[in-house]
Parts: structure tokens; sequence; C-alpha cells
């Protein structure tokens, strides 16, 4: 079992930026996949951004130019610029590894207009 700790989120006013960072406890773990995604009630959870191995990254068309993933050992990082309302959500890291999925605890970005 893999234990994802996330930090960074918070309440920002609409144009403000927000880290959010997540880290497996074990500092040897490695995974070939990393990375964010968000819900928010009533709608399903949904793919913002990941980082593969080779750095290969990938976002959401909503968030391009906006955010920016990155990864270091074990840890995945999201910066988050330009936020908007519409970004608001709970975000989750997601981390597969040897063909097994693990979920950080979320973490509730809010955006004020």
């Amino acid at each position: 079992q893999v234990q994802l700790v996330e930090s960074g989120g918070g309440l920002v006013q609409a144009g403000g930026s927000l880290r959010l960072s997540c880290t497996a406890a074990d500092p040897t773990f490695r995974s070939n996949y990393m990375g964010w995604y968000r819900q928010v009630p009533g709608k399903q959870r949904e793919l913002v951004a990941v980082v593969r191995n080779r750095n290969t990254n990938e976002y959401a068309d909503s968030v391009k130019g906006r955010f920016t993933i990155s990864r270091d050992k074990n840890s995945v990082y999201l910066q988050m610029n330009s936020l908007k309302p519409e970004d608001t959500a709970v975000y989750y890291c997601k981390v597969v590894a040897n063909w097994v999925t693990y979920w950080g605890q979320g973490t509730q970005v809010t955006v004020s207009s």
C-alpha cells in the first residue's frame, strides 16, 4: 500500500496562483504515471494533467497554458496560474506503479470571482 500526502490547496481570488504537491510516504517509491484529477459535486472525476516516464506531459484543454505539471522522484506537483472560478474542485493526485493505482486524499481548491 502506498500512502500519498497532498498539500497546497486553498482559497484564492481569480487570476491568482496555487501550487499543489503530492508526495509518496516511501521516499524510494517510483511511478511511471503521475497525474492530477479534479472533481466537483455531481460530476465525474476528470483528468487535469499527467506526466509519464520520459517527462511526457498531457493536459486537459481547459488548463493548457495555465497549469504546469512536474515530478521529482517520489513527488508530483501542479503549478496553477491564472486561476478561474471554474477551476474550483477537489484535486486528487493519482499514481500508478506495478499496474496498481493509488489516489491521494484530495485537496480543496476554491477560486473566488
